[in-house]
């Protein structure tokens, strides 16, 4: 891989693009009322999606970029739980009937906080609800200091197939520096007891750029993970931006790893994963030839949405919680972020929306071609502007950040085929961004793009 090119691109701030538009061009225009319709028009012959934002954890992480706060008593969660029962009360009823279900996943904060009673009676008001389908894929993201045995349990109980595990570091300095210390031990053990209850599917996640992180210190930690041989690795750089999350100014800027660093601490996980045996999928995911994920990759079914890199094909993500996103054939809805006031807001029979965004046909176009670039590390833009009912011609025009990739050789372009070169595919948001016509890099709420 080009240090020339990280250097180069590197410092810009550019969204992960999980959504085109991206959440900072959402607007109140979307209202509590115009959810309700887009809700009632989702089509017949579709299936849906659900997303659960459970935004408690027992202890803050410093690096932690996710809308969650702490939570050292049962009480807040308890209550939580019980305006969740009540908004899937409230969007079943927008929506008019019984919808199918592929994908469900359980973000947060940290979900398995919840008591494994309350989880098992939430997964039980979904199933009536929803129709979910004998094979939905259904996901938890899990903090394994946390995890019970009677929540293994209960996940089992519940149908729970995929688990997310947050690693990030096995390295001691590292994890006292993001106030995160976890043992390799109790990874393992939580690793064994999932696979044990028949929860097979387990994912890892893993950072790079923290404070005190060296190369050698990132191929030890996955080494250590490797000994556990999960289906599915997710590796993000970390995002610093303190004057949006204030508790990570807790980090000692200073420790930081520059750019050139950040970049070959990204190069040395990846080759040491796929040494290992996994395939890359698009920017930041792994996974072994043989998982659901790789077999999207290779037969170009792969999707990107809220979660990253996902085998899930649905246009109706519904989210569920406070600052939960929903994503509908109409456009991008977004509920209040605040817990109380959306608890409250559900709590008096209205749905929490605050915010969202009306999709027009250039974004949908736009959307097409960002999702190919980052789940294919290209684009045929002939048959994609074909299918939209436009020319590719007036799409290259409208892309002048392309001219400077193409002649860096990041971008190589013969016709309407564009493909991003081998050695320039950590730079896939900066050609995803040549697309973006809402983009604005004066605004610092994206991550660096290395």
């Amino acid at each position: 891989m080009r240090t020339d090119l990280a250097v180069a691109y590197g410092e810009e701030r550019l969204p992960r693009y999980t959504s085109y538009p991206t959440a900072p061009h959402f607007s109140p225009a979307v209202s509590p009322n115009i959810y309700a319709k887009w809700l009632a028009e989702i089509p017949t012959n579709v299936s849906a999606s659900l997303y659960l934002h459970v935004p408690f954890c027992r202890k803050m992480c410093w690096y932690c970029g996710c809308h969650t706060q702490v939570a050292r008593r049962e009480d807040p969660v308890a209550a939580y739980q019980a305006v969740l029962l009540r908004e899937i009360g409230l969007v079943a009823e927008a929506i008019g009937r019984r919808i199918k279900v592929e994908h469900i996943h359980f973000g947060g904060g940290t979900p398995t906080i919840m008591a494994p009673d309350a989880f098992t009676e939430l997964m039980a008001a979904i199933r009536r609800a929803f129709f979910v389908l004998p094979q939905a894929e259904i996901a938890i993201e899990i903090d394994p200091r946390t995890l019970t045995s009677e929540m293994t349990d209960a996940l089992a109980l519940a149908g729970i197939n995929r688990a997310s595990l947050g690693v990030q570091s096995f390295d001691p300095a590292v994890q006292v520096a993001i106030n995160r210390v976890q043992s390799f031990a109790q990874t393992k053990k939580v690793t064994e007891d999932l696979r044990r209850a028949g929860i097979e599917g387990v994912n890892f996640d893993l950072i790079y750029g923290l404070p005190f992180q060296t190369v050698a210190s990132c191929i030890d930690t996955v080494k250590r993970c490797l000994e556990l041989r999960p289906d599915r690795f997710s590796v993000f750089g970390y995002a610093h931006v303190p004057s949006f999350k204030k508790h990570q100014r807790k980090i000692d800027e200073a420790r930081l790893p520059d750019t050139l660093a950040r970049h070959d601490q990204s190069c040395a996980i990846a080759n040491a994963l796929k040494e290992a045996g996994y395939i890359q999928i698009g920017l930041d995911h792994f996974a072994l030839p043989d998982d659901p994920m790789a077999a999207a990759f290779r037969e170009h079914r792969l999707r990107r949405n809220f979660q990253g890199y996902t085998t899930d094909a649905s246009e109706v993500l519904i989210g569920f919680g406070a600052s939960a996103i929903g994503h509908l054939p109409q456009g991008y809805v977004q509920n209040d972020v605040r817990t109380d006031v959306y608890s409250q807001t559900i709590g008096a029979g209205s749905l929490a929306t605050v915010k969202g965004y009306a999709l027009t046909d250039d974004d949908r176009l736009r959307a097409d071609i960002i999702e190919r670039i980052m789940c294919d590390f290209g684009v045929d833009l002939g048959a994609v502007c074909a299918r939209h009912g436009t020319a590719s011609d007036a799409m290259l025009k409208s892309a002048p950040r392309l001219k400077n990739l193409i002649s860096d050789g990041v971008v190589e372009l013969s016709g309407d085929q564009l493909a991003v070169a081998r050695d320039s595919r950590f730079l896939l948001r900066s050609v995803a961004a040549a697309f973006d016509a809402h983009l604005d890099t004066a605004k610092q709420l994206h991550s660096r793009a290395v």
